[in-house]
């Protein structure tokens, strides 16, 4: 299947703002603060660069000139209505890209919304519960059929068409309709739930889909964190999960201008995202262990970490894009359910492949 190459940045800024046209005594109506973070996923297909690598320096670069005007302001002097999606607005007006465009702000550690050119928006915000649970179905043996616990993360997600409104769902309902569920999950045993006898990811992702849908029509996917690295997302139809790696490897992008410093060795703390979709075992209740994963990526990890990744076999560049293609290469026969690799250089910075859906947004 014919893959996509994507590229990502991230960049912040310190703004006050006061958000009009909300409910009375909504908290946002306030004069207050945030550490925003702006992310912008783009095709780079007008990025004209003369050698690879250079694609995520170049977007750091406009992102941080679109963001300038931002920092430490009161953003009402810039923007009559400083919300969330007006802020992606703006800032997507003004980093002169032309090419397919996402640009996303994340007000807060647990919330954000992610914008495209046609102003469709992807909402969601972030929650999380404390529970034990045991998995009953898996082999004799399995640390997961053991009783232990996790601090489990919910993203509930939104995908709306707000059509140059000023914002779309609003947080605080995302909260409202979480707020009975988390009293039913939090300090609990999920196996003790009724419909959560056998607690996976992606049963739990199900069964918070089927208590939230019918209330809450705009809910898209349903995403659950079960550790910091791994998770499910649910859609009403298909079940995705991810697992994060990271490896620390040196490289040179050996295309780069002499004088340019990426020319010669340097390294980066990266991180790996591998995403899967697969149907659901009826019995295990999961679509791919993720202990699993982990141990069929193995081989090809241990050829990453700690590691001159110009000196792997059959990678001609080190740059993220041709290391990308190289463990999709590498993975074809041991992962068929693999669909997408993001793979980030530094926070938020990176880029991704795939050749199924790109799926929702994660928080970084």
């Amino acid at each position: 299947m014919v893959a996509a190459m994507d590229y990502l940045a991230m960049g912040g800024f310190e703004a006050a703002c006061r958000v009009d046209g909300l409910e009375a005594g909504h908290r946002a109506g306030r004069l207050h603060g945030h550490s925003y973070l702006a992310r912008l996923r783009t095709s780079g297909a007008d990025l004209a660069l003369p050698f690879p690598g250079g694609e995520t320096g170049l977007l750091d670069e406009r992102l941080k000139a679109a963001l300038q005007p931002l920092d430490y302001r009161l953003l009402n002097e810039l923007l009559a209505n400083p919300t969330d999606e007006n802020l992606a607005r703006w800032i997507r007006d003004r980093l002169a890209l032309s090419g397919p465009l996402t640009v996303g702000v994340r007000s807060t550690a647990d919330q954000g919304v992610d914008l495209d050119r046609d102003d469709h928006a992807h909402i969601w915000r972030s929650f999380r519960f404390e529970a034990a649970h045991r998995l009953p179905n898996v082999p004799e043996g399995h640390p997961c059929g053991r009783m232990h616990g996790h601090g489990f993360e919910v993203i509930l997600h939104a995908d709306q068409s707000v059509r140059g409104a000023a914002m779309g769902l609003d947080y605080e309902q995302l909260q409202h309709h979480w707020q009975p569920l988390h009293e039913r999950l939090h300090h609990h045993c999920l196996n003790d739930i009724e419909g959560l006898a056998n607690p996976t990811s992606e049963m739990l992702c199900g069964w918070i889909w089927r208590q939230l849908k019918p209330r809450l029509p705009e809910l898209s996917w349903v995403t659950v964190y079960e550790t910091h690295s791994a998770g499910c997302h649910y859609d009403g139809e298909h079940y995705r999960i991810w697992k994060e790696l990271r490896f620390e490897s040196a490289l040179r992008l050996a295309r780069a201008p002499a004088d340019d410093s990426r020319a010669g060795l340097f390294g980066h703390s990266y991180v790996l995202r591998l995403h899967l979709t697969a149907p659901l075992d009826q019995v295990l209740g999961w679509t791919v262990d993720y202990g699993d994963v982990k141990r069929l990526f193995r081989p090809v990890y241990d050829r990453l970490d700690h590691h001159l990744l110009n000196e792997l076999p059959g990678l001609a560049d080190a740059d993220s894009a041709s290391v990308l293609h190289w463990v999709r290469t590498e993975m074809a026969d041991r992962l068929a359910p693999l669909d997408r690799i993001d793979l980030f250089e530094r926070p938020g910075t990176g880029a991704s492949l795939h050749w199924g859906e790109t799926g929702p947004a994660l928080p970084l």
